[in-house]
């Protein structure tokens, strides 16, 4: 049975750093579901350069189709963040998508954000607490309890964090590794021609 994996996406989403975890996860032989945040019922939705990308469901529909979010967890190996402005804080306003992402995170589920939501997304839910993380560039400075780190890729225990637009493809890979293998993730990183 293929590992799944959920990308949550919200207006103004970074459309690199959402489209390439789905690209490369896809390739890797990953289910991936894309699940729209907060659209009022629409599952297209315009990322933070104008490109419009349609969901496969809403959160709200997955959360009541699988029963309750303790069952959704349960079905999901990953949730993926992408960053991007004004996408990372409307991920933050959403009160379903912190608590799935919490929900996931306690479970030893993976959780991988990155760009501007590490910082807006998780350390509010205090999921960077004692952990290793990067993040976008300066965002960093507000943040208290974590160990921040300028790596492009920050992997430490369930929580994958990565830097911005041009680290989705190492960000992707290092999914690709937790999920299925170290050997996968540079498999498909070989296959794009990714250079880390």
């Amino acid at each position: 049975m293929a590992q799944k994996a959920l990308i949550l996406l919200a207006a103004g989403f970074e459309e690199v750093e959402a489209v390439t975890p789905i690209d490369y996860l896809r390739r890797a032989g990953l289910e991936v579901c894309i699940a729209a945040i907060d659209a009022g019922g629409d599952r297209t939705l315009t990322g933070s350069h104008g490109i419009a990308v349609r969901a496969d469901t809403t959160l709200a529909e997955l959360t009541a189709k699988a029963g309750d979010l303790t069952r959704l967890c349960q079905a999901l190996d990953a949730v993926l963040l992408p960053g991007g402005l004004p996408g990372a804080a409307n991920l933050a306003a959403s009160g379903e998508a912190g608590a799935l992402i919490t929900a996931m995170f306690r479970a030893g589920k993976l959780v991988a954000a990155i760009c501007a939501s590490p910082a807006l997304v998780l350390a509010p839910l205090g999921l960077l607490a004692g952990k290793r993380f990067t993040c976008y560039p300066g965002m960093e400075a507000e943040l208290t309890g974590g160990i921040w780190s300028e790596d492009q890729v920050v992997a430490d225990g369930n929580l994958i964090t990565s830097r911005g637009a041009g680290t989705a493809g190492a960000f992707s890979a290092a999914i690709i590794g937790k999920l299925l293998g170290e050997v996968a993730g540079e498999k498909i990183a070989r296959s794009v021609l990714l250079q880390i």
